[in-house]
């Protein structure tokens, strides 16, 4: 299997669990598509491939940042940026997050793999700076997780 089919697959996984997240948030010319979920839900073949972890006690969150593109193209183009994630749990207990860029060329996802307890709920703040010169922004959203 080529990175190009993994990254395909990545992009199924997003897009199929997007449906389940929140709309995309559009700031300035710009859209970013997230989610955040289990990363047990991950293929065994994808999650070997980007060494992530296959666990229910493992969290991840994926998100991508599309700069709007007036009718060329109705998803827009990808744009690389400098992330900064946080979040939150109820207990008002702080983590601060290391993201990794995937770079396919034609596709740019962030992406990050973090530990959760049973029916944690995370309240995240991403701070967003294009590297296209784009204002800096964020984009805040909360995810509760299950570990069944």
């Amino acid at each position: 299997m080529t990175i190009n089919q993994l990254a395909a697959g990545l992009l199924c996984v997003f897009f199929t669990l997007a449906v389940q997240a929140a709309t995309p948030v559009r700031v300035d010319g710009y859209t970013v598509h997230f989610n955040a979920f289990n990363t047990d839900t991950l293929q065994p073949s994808m999650a070997k491939a980007y060494a992530i972890v296959r666990s229910k006690n493992r969290g991840m969150f994926i998100l991508s940042v599309m700069k709007d593109n007036h009718g060329v193209s109705p998803i827009g183009q990808p744009v690389h940026a400098k992330i900064k994630a946080s979040a939150i749990n109820l207990a008002s207990q702080l983590r601060d997050f290391k993201v990794r860029e995937i770079d396919e060329g034609d596709a740019i996802y962030y992406i990050s793999v973090f530990h959760i307890s049973a029916e944690e709920t995370l309240a995240f703040d991403i701070q967003i700076v294009p590297e296209d010169g784009g204002k800096p922004f964020s984009v805040k959203f909360r995810q509760k997780f299950y570990t069944r």
